[in-house]
């Protein structure tokens, strides 16, 4: 029989308390855009997108 494998973050069900923020930088030397991805705590959101 085949296992399953299942990859988790922390504690059984604190996973769902994160979630993956991503948003357009322009970058200052060549003026093009990147994006920045982050994994944050749910609280946390709001003070990443409001990060210039």
């Amino acid at each position: 029989m085949a296992k399953k494998a299942v990859a988790t973050f922390g504690a059984k069900g604190s996973g769902k308390n994160f979630v993956k923020c991503i948003r357009m930088v322009r970058s200052n030397r060549s003026g093009s855009y990147a994006f920045q991805e982050e994994m944050v705590p749910v609280e946390a959101e709001k003070e990443f997108f409001s990060k210039k």
